[in-house]
């Protein structure tokens, strides 16, 4: 498995300061390099009614297709937890669309620890667009 892209942990380290995260005070920055090679990030941002907030890790794929990219290649997501937080089922689903199973996934806390994993490890038996073949 690939190293830890430093400058997609960076970035998502520094998105996560502007997360808006009043109520559960947890922060979350993410981070993805597209296939173009340019760098998307996006944060937590909660809502009063909550859960209706988004997280960081789609906030970073909506920044990436707004932007007319539509295939990510690597990924980044930081916390300030005891041990590297992965993405939520949700955002499981979300990178599968736009990442193949083999991108590789940090996963890393705000003191430094550190994971490596894949879209496919995250997700196994992903839900697919093969599934609504009728052919």
């Amino acid at each position: 498995m690939p190293a830890a892209d430093p400058e997609l942990v960076a970035a998502a380290r520094a998105v996560r300061e502007n997360a808006h995260a009043p109520y559960s005070r947890f922060k979350v920055g993410a981070a993805l390099r597209a296939a173009s090679g340019r760098v998307y990030v996006g944060c937590n941002v909660e809502n009063v009614a909550y859960p209706e907030g988004t997280c960081a890790e789609a906030g970073a794929i909506a920044a990436m297709v707004a932007a007319g990219d539509t295939r990510l290649i690597a990924v980044a997501v930081i916390a300030d937890s005891p041990a590297p937080v992965p993405p939520c089922g949700g955002c499981r689903q979300k990178l599968a669309e736009f990442g193949a199973g083999e991108v590789p996934v940090t996963l890393a806390t705000t003191d430094g620890g550190l994971t490596q994993t894949t879209i496919a490890q995250l997700l196994p038996g992903q839900f697919s667009a093969a599934h609504m073949d009728r052919a």
